[in-house]
């Protein structure tokens, strides 16, 4: 066993054994405004301790899914992105802390996200492409993921927490638990999860294929999944900062639901060193830096027999100085380098060896005045792509590739009235192609093709514009977002009309494991959405009772063909009644996705489906120690439905449908 795991065993013990009560870390808005102000300009949305106990799934993108503007790629419950305003992949920035998270969960949609919700303190979703500070890759979007697996402040004493989870919908058993220890000039953290589960349950039955005889049952094929991971993590601190180093570990297990015998087996562990200096004099009021490196490795076993072999390795460094006041403007100046090598080794390797390098110079500038706000970024990176090729394929081309992208964003936010605000944000994006872009050659099952990358991509250009209108009169609020995007040069694939077998030889359409030819080609390409969500208090007294209600829409077309884009969502309505008395709350709530007929050729159209979930917690207090105990019940009615974003639906239709009826109890002790 890892000596993580050791450690992070003994703090789960310790935190359910013990009887102390939980002091919890500042929560910074990191990933909305780099200055730290309660209030951005562009839309951000949050989810702290509570919402990621009671609305926490297993992957990052189910997660989040429901969030304004927010949906996911659902490749089955075990891998999951999450798609923001219609984007998704590389034009998604993940980040761990901040920094960024190293990864191959953007090449392909069976490929997980590192990163699990039962050892995360908070996720914060940047919608829109005014966070140039994070690269070109946040086009559109960032979701940053929060620990506090490096401390950042003072933690006096002993403190920690401990989770137990149970779901009948696919057997999951789960565990987690963490302690803090500390005083003014130092602190540790020791971390640990582990979490089972098994088929995931649907409303309709299903042929396996994955014990080599046919059977139907109503779950998903190949779903179950076994995952752990752990993290120590130390800082010291003085008056005027700190500096904090933190090694993590994760591993998962689990099956690709697309096909019955494949499973995939991922492990990464990340070491991070991270350091803060305030009050500094003269210009400059702080600089803060952070340096990673990832080793990431996940193998796909055939039948339990090693296959294709993925591999990367990544490093990032990131530093950003704080200004003071500058003719009332305050900001912050950065560079970031970023380095990566990737591998993949087997027969159904699609892409190359590469290796990319970045540098990058950024800048976010913010004026408060008597109205509102304005802010300003831009940012100015350096790339560079190398095909290595592979020595065991002779398929794929070799070279490199140079880019320079710069972008440009500015924003401001209206002060209407007391209750009233009104913000718009409009941004100048370029991206460079990624190297499976470039110089993919070979058969992808995940997407069900013949992917081939194209050398000759130029950068993804893209205008982008947003304006909201936000009220809040006391329990009240409401946000209306509209938004739209141009892309001068969409990288995506297309199809060719050609047809390969997993040889790579030319075959008929009609011929037994023909691969359909998609090529990454640039095209024209607009997206415009609508966003809004709110809360109304219908009743105030010894108890609560609020109406939530949201709602979003995104048209996202291929300006050339005049083709729908594939895997958006359809327009999307829910409401959620929300009681609340002492220690008691319960929600009751139901989502309504509309049919999805706006599909390209070759996609399939999605039937309407509604979701019904509820939920009823209590908080009780023993002592120093407090419970939370929670039990969610998800699509209440046993729907049958199938996801519009998800791939499956297009090339594996029938094999994952949504999750059916889900029972799910859990306590989360805080000491």
């Amino acid at each position: 066993m890892h000596p993580i795991f050791k450690m992070s065993a003994l703090a789960g013990a310790c935190a359910l054994c013990s009887a102390m009560a939980q002091s919890a870390p500042t929560e910074i808005v990191i990933t909305g405004n780099p200055l730290g102000r309660e209030q951005a300009t562009a839309p951000v949305s949050a989810m702290g301790r509570t919402d990621l106990l009671e609305r926490g799934q297993s992957s990052l993108g189910e997660t989040l899914n429901g969030l304004p503007g927010v949906s996911s790629t659902y490749f089955g419950p075990n891998a999951s992105r999450p798609i923001i305003r219609g984007l998704d992949g590389d034009r998604i920035r993940v980040l761990s802390n901040s920094a960024s998270s190293v990864d191959v969960s953007a090449l392909s949609y069976d490929h997980a996200v590192p990163l699990d919700v039962l050892s995360t303190e908070r996720i914060e979703v940047l919608r829109g492409s005014a966070a140039l500070q994070y690269g070109g890759s946040a086009v559109g979007g960032v979701v940053n993921v929060i620990d506090n697996r490096i401390p950042r402040e003072a933690l006096p004493g002993v403190s920690g927490k401990a989770q137990l989870q149970a779901g009948t919908g696919n057997d999951e058993r789960s565990v987690a638990g963490l302690v803090e220890a500390g005083n003014e000039r130092w602190a540790v953290h020791v971390d640990g999860f582990d979490r089972r589960t098994g088929d995931v349950r649907v409303p309709v039955s299903l042929a396996c294929e994955k014990t080599g005889e046919t059977r139907y049952a109503r779950s998903i094929c190949n779903s179950a999944s076994q995952s752990q991971g752990g993290a120590l993590g130390a800082s010291t601190f003085w008056d005027d900062g700190y500096l904090g180093a933190s090694v993590n570990t994760y591993q998962s297990d689990y099956g690709t639901v697309a096909e019955d015998r494949v499973t995939i087996g991922m492990k990464t562990t990340r070491y991070a060193l991270e350091g803060q200096v305030r009050h500094l004099p003269g210009v400059w009021d702080s600089v803060k830096a952070r340096v990673s490196h990832t080793d990431y490795r996940h193998t796909e076993f055939d039948n339990g027999n090693p296959g294709t072999v993925f591999a990367s390795q990544g490093q990032d460094l990131r530093v950003e100085a704080r200004h003071r006041a500058l003719a009332g403007w305050q900001g912050v100046l950065g560079a970031q380098v970023e380095s990566g090598r990737f591998s993949a080794v087997g027969d159904e390797a699609f892409a190359p060896f590469s290796r990319t390098r970045s540098q990058a110079l950024f800048v976010h500038e913010e004026l408060p005045t008597a109205w509102g706000q304005v802010n300003a970024g831009a940012r100015w990176e350096s790339v560079r792509v190398q095909s290595l090729g592979n020595p065991d394929l002779s398929r794929f081309e070799v070279g490199s590739r140079d880019f320079t992208p710069f972008s440009v964003a500015a924003g401001a936010a209206f002060n209407l009235s007391p209750a009233w605000r009104l913000t718009g944000n409009a941004a100048l994006t370029e991206r460079a192609p990624k190297d499976y872009e470039l110089f993919a050659n070979g058969p992808h099952l995940a997407t069900h093709a013949w992917e081939l990358g194209n050398s000759g991509l130029g950068l993804e250009k893209s205008k982008s514009l947003d304006l909201g209108l936000d009220w809040k009169a006391g329990p009240h609020r409401m946000t209306v977002t509209a938004f739209a995007s141009q892309f001068a040069n969409y990288i995506g694939l297309m199809g060719t009309g050609e047809f390969k077998n997993k040889e790579g030889q030319t075959v008929l359409q009609s011929d037994v494991g023909a691969l359909p030819v998609q090529n990454y080609q640039g095209v024209p390409a607009s997206f415009r959405g609508l966003e809004v969500n709110g809360r109304q208090r219908l009743w105030q007294g010894t108890s609560t009772l609020d109406l939530d209600w949201r709602a979003d829409s995104v048209r996202a077309v291929n300006d050339r063909t005049g083709e729908p884009l594939p895997r958006i969502a359809p327009l999307r309505l829910g409401s959620t009644l929300a009681y609340a008395q002492g220690p008691w709350s319960a929600k009751l709530g139901a989502d309504w996705h509309a049919a999805q007929n706006r599909v390209p050729t070759g996609s399939v159209a999605t039937g309407a489906y509604t979701l019904v979930n509820a939920s009823v917690s209590y908080r009780q207090k023993q002592g120093a120690t407090v419970l939370h105990w929670f039990v969610r019940l998800d699509n209440l009615t046993d729907q049958l439905a199938y996801s519009a974003t998800s791939i499956l639906t297009s090339t594996a239709f029938g094999k994952s449908p949504l999750p059916g009826r889900s029972l799910k109890l859990g306590v989360q002790a805080s000491f």
